[in-house]
């Protein structure tokens, strides 16, 4: 040690003092853009300012606009994209002329606790924490209102084709959804989002600043606290440690890490923790997150071991029975004074609603939404959601139950499946007094039919008189009554792309129509009178007068929404009130072609999600007034083009008949035209 110490002596001794004036308002700035023998000492500070928080500072300095390197024309340029023509107090550029620039701070570091600012003055040391180190760096923010300003130009020279009295948009209905509690996992992704910690920054207000040159009076005060105030050891109690202090500040004992339990997702089950649960708790979360399983393979899901007699004691407090799998309860899904996080339902409703489908697959393997929707009155979301729980689409056959029956569970425990049989009548009891319905509604349609009995053509026309004879009187007694309740039925033609659901290919048509139209062994079919008193091929007068009606109040129509109108007709009539026999999409297309009106083949883009009824738009050609040559040009503009400007109709209208008022355009549009973003559109062919 002696012979180390002579090889590097000790030259001079000096002592260090913490200064703590400045020590939270202290920050070093750095340039890393421009070269260190370039300072912006000399350069006329125009404004400053802060965020405390977060450490972010911005610089406003003046450009010397005087000087040999700067273009003028380039910083007139710059100030006409970012202020335009106008001159008001909210320029950037007062001198139509780019003659500032700003400076935005970023940190270099997160963690200063390792560096300080040191003076050295009189062989003493003294040190200032520093508080933040920025880098400063040209900001470019007025580019950012530059391309502001472009796309407000261009969004008015789009809307100033369009008149300024132009109609509102129609009222439209609107669902009211109420968001869904927020977890505490998703509450902390979200704090920790960057679209959260954007709005945070955002709140922050701005500190402004005075600025002071490096000369100025003010700075040099400023300095002295660069300097610590006491030059006592006791008062400088951080800097005068022990031996044994300094070696613990140098090598510090290492901390014991506290194991952190990770948080998965709400929705993943864990088996780990699973099983550290009571069996009956075990089998409702399995249940509440499978909705839908067979008993086998619960037992798989379980510890090796398990009782099967406890499980099937604790499945049926949880789970109701179908098609011989267990299927979670309503109640445990949807918990009282708990409502549908899509639509806002009381758990009760949805309770009642989920317990009906569950009903219809103890019946059969496949149901409709759409039948299903109708019975219980609920958002299609809501029975979107029941259907999802315990069935999957197929084409052209609805939803199918996901599960195969399972005959084996149902063979070997006999006494559950009576007792689930059981309470299934209880719950169809309650169901028929909520919606109104009897079990024979809804018995299976594709029943087993009879071996077919062969029988002579002579024997079958023996049979059939006398059965005629037997029951004429009570046939006559059927038809009256036929005829005097029947309802009315629309034929939907069947749209082959773009279904929001499997279709349903069940008829609802009643017997004795055969594609929509009286066959010939329908009791209200006459030969000469097949659609509701007009000649074969005709449309009845009742059905032009409506469409004659329609057309006049609306001018312009797709099959769609003729459709609808036509329905709102129908289920305004009065009941029993027997006018139209059953309608296809031909004879309401063939009534409108027979009414003045003309199918205007308007060329949809290929990436049009409009459905095929609502690609087929139609207009009312000819009412007899001198106002038709208007609609029937505007007909033929809109046949070339899905969607024209308001000048290029002025110009055509002008071609054709000569100087046309702003009335009668105004007119034309607002009876056969809706308009969106500085474009018209035909009524219905907008695309949401």
């Amino acid at each position: 040690m002696a012979s180390g110490d002579d090889d590097d002596p000790i030259i001079e001794e000096i002592d260090v003092y913490l200064a703590k004036s400045l020590a939270d308002k202290l920050y070093l700035f750095q340039y890393p853009v421009r070269p260190s023998n370039m300072t912006y000492d000399d350069v006329n500070h125009l404004a400053a300012k802060i965020k405390p928080k977060q450490q972010r500072v911005e610089l406003e300095m003046a450009m010397n606009t005087m000087s040999p390197n700067y273009c003028r024309s380039k910083g007139e340029q710059i100030a006409l994209n970012v202020d335009g023509t106008t001159y008001d107090e909210t320029n950037t550029y007062s001198v139509k002329m780019m003659d500032k620039q700003t400076f935005s701070s970023i940190q270099a570091t997160t963690n200063t606790s390792r560096y300080a600012a040191a003076v050295f003055r009189k062989g003493e040391l003294h040190i200032t924490p520093l508080t933040g180190i920025l880098q400063m760096r040209p900001s470019f923010s007025y580019l950012d209102k530059a391309d502001s300003k472009t796309r407000e130009r261009e969004a008015a020279n789009e809307g100033g084709d369009s008149s300024q009295d132009e109609a509102e948009d129609e009222a439209k209905a609107i669902t009211v959804r109420f968001a869904r509690p927020e977890s505490e996992q998703a509450r902390q992704r979200r704090i920790q989002s960057y679209e959260f910690l954007q709005k945070k920054q955002a709140e922050e207000p701005w500190v402004h600043l005075h600025y002071h040159s490096i000369k100025d009076s003010r700075s040099e005060h400023e300095k002295q606290y660069l300097f610590c105030q006491s030059v006592d050891a006791s008062e400088n109690s951080e800097l005068v440690k022990t031996p044994k202090e300094y070696l613990a500040m140098l090598m510090p004992p290492l901390a014991e890490e506290k194991v952190v339990k990770p948080v998965g997702p709400s929705n993943v089950l864990s088996m780990a923790q699973l099983r550290t649960l009571p069996l009956g708790e075990q089998v409702k979360t399995l249940m509440k997150n499978v909705k839908v399983m067979p008993f086998a393979n619960l037992m798989g899901l379980l510890a090796s071991g398990t009782d099967s007699t406890a499980v099937l004691r604790c499945i049926q407090q949880v789970a109701l029975l179908v098609q011989g799998n267990w299927v979670v309860k309503s109640d445990v899904l949807y918990p009282k004074n708990t409502c549908s996080p899509h639509s806002s339902v009381p758990a009760e409703v949805l309770c009642r609603g989920r317990d009906f489908v569950m009903w219809r697959f103890t019946l059969e393997r496949s149901l409709m939404r759409k039948e299903i929707a109708s019975i219980i009155k609920l958002p299609p979301e809501d029975v979107k959601e029941f259907l999802e729980h315990v069935a999957v689409p197929r084409i052209n056959r609805g939803w199918e139950f996901v599960l195969p029956t399972d005959e084996d569970f149902v063979r070997k425990h006999p006494d559950i499946t009576h007792r689930q049989h059981m309470l299934w009548l209880g719950i169809q009891s309650k169901l028929e007094k909520v919606f109104n319905f009897s079990k024979e509604d809804f018995m299976p349609k594709n029943s087993p039919q009879p071996d077919p009995v062969h029988v002579s053509g002579e024997e079958r026309l023996k049979m059939a008189q006398e059965r005629a004879q037997e029951k004429q009187s009570s046939l006559q007694k059927d038809l009256d009554a036929t005829r005097a309740g029947s309802s009315i039925h629309v034929k939907q033609e069947p749209v082959s792309d773009r279904e929001d659901e499997p279709m349903d290919t069940s008829s609802s048509i009643p017997n004795g129509f055969v594609n929509g139209y009286p066959s010939a062994t329908s009791p209200g079919f006459e030969h000469t009178n097949g659609n509701g008193g007009s000649p074969a091929g005709t449309p009845s007068q009742e059905l032009q007068d409506f469409m004659i009606k329609t057309f006049r109040k609306h001018f312009v129509l797709t099959l769609n929404e003729l459709k609808r109108l036509f329905n709102l007709h129908l289920a305004s009539m009065p009941a029993g009130h027997r006018v139209f026999h059953s309608i296809s999409d031909h004879m309401l297309q063939d009534a409108v072609l027979s009414c003045q009106c003309k199918q205007i083949m308007v060329p949809f883009p290929t990436q049009s999600t409009a459905s095929p009824d609502e690609q087929k738009v139609f207009g009312l050609w000819e009412t007899g007034e001198e106002f038709d040559k208007h609609r029937r040009l505007l007909f033929d503009l809109f046949a070339k083009n899905y969607r024209v400007r308001r000048n290029m109709i002025q110009v055509r209208l002008a071609e054709e008949f000569g100087e046309v008022s702003k009335a009668d355009i105004d007119r034309l549009l607002k009876e056969c035209c809706s308009s969106h973003a500085g474009m018209w559109y035909l009524k219905g062919t907008i695309q949401s």
